[in-house]
């Protein structure tokens, strides 16, 4: 009796144990995460020895895992797994319904990252299925967010296989150049095994355009990767390609001893896959091990039921000793648990201040983004009403053209100041603005910006006033462009707000010692005037005196914000008065240094120093795709005596350097099909001496980096000023006449 007695006690001890158990299991999700990672890393392994079953099976306990504790972002990354090994096993309806499950569940979380990741494994999916067109609208989606992200790593991978599906459609260019593009990224990332796929593939596309030389070369290349970092499917696929290069050559023993290396691994590559992907295999070992584990557990009973009574009693009290220790053991752990979970919870807090700091980046990054695509948007078309006006004024036009030619060619130069000051706000932030003191005439400065508003002020029956100090010099060092900025958007939100009215311009010195002055300027007028509720706000992004101002004047509400940062960089202040209903003065002042007008300024005339050099066998490509920039560089470049070809895309511009020899490449950025900065990757791989500008309408300061790596020897930003352009050219051409006399 005593006996059952502690067999009862014993049983409900396990049992309370096992519940214990369970319930901690519940309550420790992040146990649970880090369980589902392991058994997600040992699919991971399973899946690259090629034991595709037990690497499902991994999967299919995992996602059960993640279900259970309801944590999503892991249930998108295991769906998006096991979308891509039923890929592999050739289940394709399964896999796309996987894939779209994860999806699904990571664009509910804003999973980005992974999301690239399930969009880069449908688009292979679709390739697969050869679905071309979904398979390219995914893996264009792919390539974006990665680059969103500037996850670079994962990029080579999707442009091979962008590759080959324009291998697939048989665009052998564009494949050929997403391959070489591969390259590049594979080699700067050591990326192994996309390396030797891309030379390999690169090898057949070579074959395609009839260049077995560098078709040979490249599957070659592509072999010694593979064999030394033993890539069995790679080595079989370079074999293979061999073997159809030597074929179309027509030397048939080589083809023929490739094509035998090809078909042993082929098999053996065969056999191995038919084994992993059938189920039966691990069935049979298990059925074999619990048959062999039944027959020791009936061995040990029949001997446990041939020994004395004691030995039994021994056997029970011996496991109630064990589970009073493992409910100790699980009391020590429970307590350590709670510590755990204290610590959690601060690092959760953590954590979210984190994710926080990182929405917000995002944010910051997504607007920047923002920035630069319309601003290049904008750009574009301002390099042809800029370029079109200056050959206009110098084609000599009619007296009665002159003053609208000028005043287009004022409005394309503010409206392009304006661009800038609009990025100016993200660059103050970042501390990233620098400033461009030059000489210039301040009084003449300010008369200029007065005269080109005037006709505004007119049309709104107001007149304007200008006041010069009288003893104030005329001549200072300063950033002359920023402070015409500041006050063509201060005049200008004057005469916007006041009708037959009166505007005052003034410019005096408050301080000075010696040749260094601090300069205030007054812009008064006696408009509609600013309630004191708003005056504190005026000079936010976006902010105006109310919306029925903003209905009736219309504006973005940008201009103050960007003056106030404007003048903080040439470490001045603004503040202003006003009262509603008679009208508003804002004060700036700045810090400017006064020098003589007869320091000299030297100006070169560079566009007749080119005429002057041994042109006659200098040759430049313009790599441009919009029609009408075309035109206007062309004709920038004749009016210099200098031949040009063009080309409207990547592509071309390959193999046009290729096929001639350049002495400058003006290469744009945004183009159809690969970009600017792709081709001139690829084409540094073969030509490390030829002189490349960007001639782009990019934001360049974040971007700095991207375009020395790409192996450009200088920018030169659209719309550009004539005289910069010419200097650089000047520059490179004169450098070379000057090394090929020396030779």
């Amino acid at each position: 009796m005593s006996q059952i007695k502690y067999f009862i006690v014993t049983v409900l001890l396990l049992f309370s144990c096992a519940i214990t158990a369970q319930n901690n299991d519940i309550e420790d999700i992040d146990v649970s995460k880090l369980r589902i990672a392991n058994i997600i890393t040992q699919s991971e392994f399973d899946l690259k020895r090629g034991d595709f079953f037990n690497s499902k099976e991994n999967l299919d306990i995992a996602l059960e895992l993640a279900i259970k504790v309801e944590y999503k972002k892991s249930q998108g990354i295991i769906l998006a797994k096991i979308g891509e090994l039923q890929f592999i096993t050739n289940e394709f309806d399964k896999s796309l319904a996987s894939l779209i499950k994860a999806a699904e569940i990571q664009r509910e979380i804003e999973d980005i990252e992974n999301l690239a990741i399930t969009y880069s494994i449908k688009g292979a999916l679709h390739a697969g299925k050869e679905e071309y067109k979904d398979a390219l609208e995914y893996l264009n989606s792919a390539k974006t967010l990665f680059e969103e992200k500037n996850l670079d790593t994962k990029i080579p991978e999707v442009t091979l296989t962008q590759g080959k599906v324009h291998f697939k459609l048989k665009e052998f260019k564009t494949a050929k150049s997403l391959f070489e593009n591969t390259i590049v990224l594979a080699k700067k990332n050591n990326q192994a095994d996309i390396l030797s796929k891309a030379l390999i593939y690169n090898s057949k596309t070579l074959l395609n355009l009839g260049n077995e030389k560098q078709s040979i070369q490249s599957a070659l290349e592509g072999l010694n990767v593979a064999k030394s970092n033993n890539q069995i499917h790679n080595i079989d696929e370079a074999y293979l390609s061999l073997s159809e290069i030597y074929e179309k050559n027509r030397d048939f023993e080589q083809a023929h001893n490739y094509l035998r290396k090809h078909s042993k691994i082929s098999d053996s590559i065969l056999t191995v896959e038919r084994a992993n992907l059938s189920p039966t295999g691990p069935t049979d070992y298990i059925e074999a091990f619990n048959a062999d584990e039944f027959k020791k557990l009936k061995k040990q009973v029949e001997e446990q039921e041939s020994e004395s009574n004691l030995a039994k009693v021994t056997t029970i009290l011996s496991i109630a000793l064990i589970t009073i220790l493992s409910l100790l053991t699980l009391s020590l752990y429970k307590n350590n648990n709670i510590r755990l979970k204290s610590n959690n919870m601060l690092q959760e807090k953590n954590d979210d201040l984190i994710e926080a700091m990182k929405r917000a980046e995002l944010a910051s990054k997504t607007k920047a983004n923002f920035l630069s695509t319309v601003t290049h948007e904008l750009r574009t078309p301002l390099y042809a009403v800029t370029g079109l006006t200056n050959m206009l004024l110098e084609e000599e036009p009619s007296e009665n053209q002159i003053p609208h030619l000028k005043s287009l060619k004022f409005s394309g130069d503010y409206l392009l100041t304006f661009i800038n000051d609009i990025l100016q706000i993200n660059k103050i932030e970042a501390n990233k603005v620098d400033l461009d003191p030059v000489l210039f005439n301040l009084k003449t400065k300010v008369e200029n910006v007065c005269s080109a508003l005037n006709n505004q002020a007119s049309n709104n029956n107001t007149k304007m006033h200008y006041d010069y100090q009288s003893n104030l010099p005329e001549t200072f060092i300063g950033d002359n462009l920023k402070i015409s900025q500041i006050l063509i958007n201060l005049i200008g939100n004057s005469i916007k707000f006041t009708k037959d009215g009166d505007i005052w311009v003034r410019v005096s010195s408050i301080n000075n010692n010696g040749n260094d002055h601090t300069l205030r300027f007054e812009i008064e007028d006696n408009g509609i005037g600013i309630s004191k509720e708003k005056q504190d706000n005026m000079f936010e992004s976006f902010s105006q005196g109310s919306i029925q101002i903003n209905r009736k004047y219309g504006g973005t509400g940008l201009g103050l914000s960007i003056v106030k940062g404007l003048i903080e960089i040439l470490k001045g202040k603004i503040y202003l008065k006003s009262e509603l209903g008679k009208g508003t003065t804002f004060f700036f002042e700045i810090p400017l240094t006064y020098a003589p007008e007869t320091v000299e300024i030297k100006t070169e005339d560079y566009s007749k120093n080119i005429s002057k050099l041994d042109i006659s066998n200098i040759k430049i490509l313009i790599v441009e795709d919009n029609k009408i920039n075309q035109m206007i560089t062309k004709k920038i470049l004749s009016k210099m005596n200098l031949q040009c070809d063009i080309v409207d895309n990547g592509e071309a511009a390959i193999e046009k350097v290729k096929e001639n020899k350049y002495n400058v490449v003006l290469m744009d950025i945004h183009m159809p099909g690969i970009s600017g900065l792709e081709a001139t990757k690829i084409i540094r791989t073969f030509d490390k001496e030829l002189t490349i500008f960007a001639l782009t309408a990019v934001t360049l300061e974040d971007k700095m980096h991207e375009f020395d790596e790409a192996g450009f020897n200088d920018i030169i930003s659209k719309p550009f000023k004539q005289e910069d352009f010419e200097k650089k050219l000047y520059e490179v051409l004169s450098d070379n006449q000057e090394s090929t006399t020396s030779l």
